[in-house]
């Protein structure tokens, strides 16, 4: 009952993500993917931070943006860059190839073995969101796709680094660190790609607001705990969720009409992720969990 709660949990993150594209083109200015991933990081970082009121030690303060720049500066800027050139249901699902990519690096980093079951699972997710897809009308806009495929990447990589090297503090400390250092590396690139953000209204502040709290604080201390408590490929797996989510919210929010391969397409995502948990046992959770160390107390590992 526990693992199936452990799942439940983790799920509700993929799920908050497929609103971003909804949010993206609905309620923030246009052309500010850099920034708008900037505002989103580091006020919810530095929010989490002052909470937890503990900095990294040691090894762990380049590990911290590596991290931060794999899940955060990397994955948004590509993320919105995706968002702002593709249809929502379209931009959430060219990341699908990113279980693919966790199970060959969660072989190569941490030695697991590649199980025919994630491979499976990994690859039906891959043919449901391209149903989804093909039931979209927008234009496939090849810098948007690259976007999407290089976000994969990213994130692909920073789930198996943040399970290789489990962090010994809580989630809520973990996820601090690494939104602060993400927002961090964004600052600049803002400033160096992007024209000045111009006045933001009541909608644009709304949308920001709930990126960064609801899509940024508390699902990545979901997402990261889940990381702790299941196996990389099928956290991974559950990352399906997020087109789903999109098209179901282009679907009763914005009127997009939903098509038979896209019910087909859902059905099959659906399948796929209840397919990737089986690939999955349960384990003792990483060292995420550990007590809050105090603040005088040096983390070395």
């Amino acid at each position: 009952m526990k693992h199936q709660i452990d799942i439940a949990l983790t799920s509700v993150a993929p799920l908050v993500w497929g609103s971003t594209y909804f949010v993206t083109t609905e309620y923030l200015p246009e052309g500010y993917p850099v920034t708008m991933a900037a505002l989103r990081a580091l006020p919810a970082g530095l929010l989490l931070l002052i909470i937890a009121r503990q900095l990294p030690h040691g090894l762990w303060w380049p590990r911290v943006f590596v991290l931060g720049a794999l899940n955060f500066t990397l994955f948004w800027t590509l993320l919105f860059v995706a968002a702002y050139r593709l249809p929502g249901g379209v931009a959430a699902t060219v990341g699908a190839v990113q279980p693919l990519l966790v199970i060959f690096l969660a072989s190569v980093l941490l030695g697991a073995k590649i199980g025919v079951t994630s491979v499976l699972a990994a690859t039906m997710g891959l043919v449901g969101v391209g149903f989804l897809v093909l039931g979209n009308d927008g234009a496939l806009d090849p810098v948007g796709i690259a976007a999407g495929l290089g976000g994969a990447a990213s994130m692909g990589a920073g789930i198996v680094l943040t399970r290789k090297w489990k962090p010994p503090v809580p989630l809520l400390t973990f996820t601090a660190w690494q939104l602060t250092a993400g927002g961090i590396l964004l600052v600049p690139l803002a400033f160096l790609l992007e024209p000045p953000l111009p006045t933001l209204d009541a909608r644009n502040l709304t949308g920001i607001f709930y990126l960064c709290i609801v899509g940024a604080a508390l699902t990545y201390i979901l997402w990261f705990r889940g990381i702790a408590r299941i196996e990389p490929p099928a956290v991974s797996a559950l990352g399906f969720l997020s087109p789903l989510s999109a098209v179901l919210i282009g679907w009763v929010l914005l009127g997009e009409a939903l098509t038979v391969w896209q019910i087909v397409g859902a059905g099959v995502v659906l399948t796929a992720v209840s397919l990737g948990q089986l690939s999955n046992r349960p384990i003792r959770p990483a060292p995420l969990d550990h007590v809050i160390p105090t603040s005088n107390q040096r983390i070395t590992q």
